[in-house]
């Protein structure tokens, strides 16, 4: 019996992201590798580097991921084969050398998104310090232990205060407790999902709809053709088509597996209305407590 080959799984790095940790805790037996970017990520699959790439879609606080949206729609259109939801936990953390004196550091390093989401622990804690945009919460991390000269702290995960030998501080700084981040799962020949860590938690089935030319009332009839079929909407998002003025896309994600009969009705009935209909992918989705 041949050897198996262990899968390859590309994610936004650098380790200890809130994407790699997704990436840990859903996938069984592979490889990850981590990019710099989110186009870098997707690139990784349709250049066969990786066989599937793991790229955040949308922040329970901050909303959508417009940059993931844009160049899976526009740039390269790869099937959506699982989707990840991870609740998002931020710490403030130091070098282990400044641990009785963290109040007094002299910047703060983090993702623009975990800045935000830790506006009023900022504002209390280092309200007159200055606060410093990087490329994510784990480069914070590695930058504030690589600069141990340096008096300052950094907001990140636990993850990655292991990784870069950081001390945590003060737990749970976020403003919001219920905060989550929904990732994709891409390959490009829609393979489905093997040997995962955890049992899925169920399905959707992801569509990308562009409107009629005579657009008044399109959008209540296209949803209409999934009401009276009681198919469950959980997300109808709008995107420039970059085409003009005026001109959008209608992502929608439907509560359920591709069927053979509702979901291909619905579609059938939005596209004798003169609108185009895109299947995105039908996949499992994973939540992580």
């Amino acid at each position: 019996m041949g050897e198996r080959t262990v899968k390859k799984v590309g994610y936004l790095g650098p380790e200890a992201t809130f994407t790699h940790i997704a990436v840990e805790s859903v996938f069984k037996q592979i490889t990850s590798h981590p990019y710099r970017t989110i186009p870098s990520c997707i690139d990784g699959v349709t250049d066969r580097e990786v066989d599937y790439a793991v790229v955040p879609l949308e922040n329970a606080l901050e909303g959508s991921v417009n940059l993931t949206l844009d160049y899976l729609i526009h740039e390269k259109r790869l099937p959506i084969v699982g989707e990840i939801v991870l609740p998002i936990r931020q710490h403030f953390m130091v070098h282990p050398k400044y641990i009785d004196e963290w109040q007094n550091v002299e910047g703060v390093y983090s993702h623009p998104h975990a800045i935000a989401q830790c506006h009023k622990f900022l504002h209390d804690t280092f309200r007159n310090k200055p606060l410093h945009e990087v490329t994510s919460t784990a480069y914070a991390a590695k930058h504030v232990y690589e600069k141990e000269d340096e008096k300052i702290g950094a907001i990140a995960n636990e993850f990655a205060a292991k990784k870069y030998g950081l001390q945590i501080v003060k737990k749970d700084v976020h403003d919001y407790d219920h905060n989550t981040t929904r990732f994709l799962i891409l390959n490009q020949e829609n393979a489905p999902l093997e040997q995962t860590l955890l049992e899925h938690n169920g399905y959707k089935t992801t569509l990308m709809i562009t409107l009629s030319e005579n657009p008044a009332g399109a959008l209540h009839r296209v949803l209409s053709a999934f009401s009276w079929r009681n198919l469950n909407l959980s997300k109808i998002e709008s995107r420039p088509m970059k085409t003009g003025l005026g001109n959008y896309f209608f992502i929608i994600d439907i509560e359920q597996k591709l069927d053979d009969v509702l979901i291909p009705g619905a579609i059938a009935e939005i596209e004798a209305l003169g609108c185009g209909v895109t299947l995105l992918g039908s996949y499992p989705y994973y939540i992580i407590k």
